[in-house]
């Protein structure tokens, strides 16, 4: 199945649910975001599921902030996999998206500069966070984080499940399972603390990512951040510090140098379209 089919099954369920998951995006006093359960048809659900690659074939991210496996290469996986990751970056998709939270001028990312898929195993975390407030080359703003979970059976005792921090990575957590075939909407800005709570079951959890940006932030004004993360509440004393100094260094690197210093890992570009 093409991308551009699966769009058309997504834009069906989000128009279907568009005026609660309106609702849900602008509740008052928390981090905006809306929960879409059952996005896709069961039976494609879970082709996505069994054709999602293993760790061995993904990159794996770990340090003191994180632990996952990630990987953006998708044209060496099954088709399905990259179909469904563009899939949400449909025109049909973003305008349907754009009508439920209200961002303007959004669109997604061919890089994948901050997008792919995600895998989460036993004992993985990452810790509260901003994402970095820009795209790779610092010309727009991150304003919309789309997460779509396709680990069948998952449950939420299971751990690796969303932290939105309504009040901060001070005060205490919103948890917003990583229930199979559901999607999250998160806006990202300067004020978007979240996190992933640590996975306690064997097996793995796994993760489409899509992000999409605008030329204007979400906020009434502009700002700038790298990447910037938090210790939870009950770690040592020592973490804080830690990670301070790490992303007051990394943002000192992004003021001087304005795209980094290293090559960012973005999509190929492989060709796009293929037969299953």
């Amino acid at each position: 199945m093409h991308r551009e089919q699966i769009a058309a099954l997504i834009v069906e369920r989000l128009r279907s649910l568009k005026r609660d998951a309106a609702s849900q995006f602008q509740l008052p006093g928390r981090i905006q975001s809306a929960v879409i359960d059952e996005l896709l048809p069961q039976p494609l659900a879970y082709e996505v599921a069994a054709k999602f690659p293993p760790s061995s074939a993904m990159r794996e991210q770990k340090s003191i902030r994180e632990h996952k496996f990630t990987a953006k290469g998708l044209s060496a996986f099954a088709g399905i996999i990259e179909e469904a990751t563009f899939a949400f970056q449909d025109p049909r998709v973003v305008a349907l998206v754009h009508d439920i939270t209200g961002i303007s001028e959004m669109r997604g990312d061919p890089n994948l500069y901050a997008g792919g898929i995600s895998l989460m195993q036993q004992g993985h975390f990452l810790l509260p966070h901003l994402d970095n407030s820009h795209d790779k080359d610092r010309q727009l703003y991150r304003v919309l984080n789309l997460l779509y979970y396709v680990t069948p059976d998952w449950k939420q005792e299971a751990g690796g499940n969303l932290e939105l921090w309504d009040n901060g990575p001070e005060g205490a957590p919103r948890e917003i399972a990583s229930f199979f075939n559901r999607l999250v909407l998160m806006v990202t800005h300067e004020c978007s603390w979240h996190s992933v709570n640590r996975v306690r079951a064997l097996g793995g959890r796994a993760c489409i990512s899509n992000y999409y940006f605008s030329q204007h932030p979400v906020a009434a004004h502009g700002y700038f951040h790298v990447t910037t993360f938090r210790a939870r509440p009950e770690q040592s004393r020592s973490v804080p510090m830690m990670l301070r100094a790490d992303a007051a260094a990394r943002k000192a690197v992004r003021t001087v140098f304005r795209k980094g210093i290293y090559r960012p890992e973005i999509y190929p570009h492989a060709p796009s379209k293929r037969t299953h």
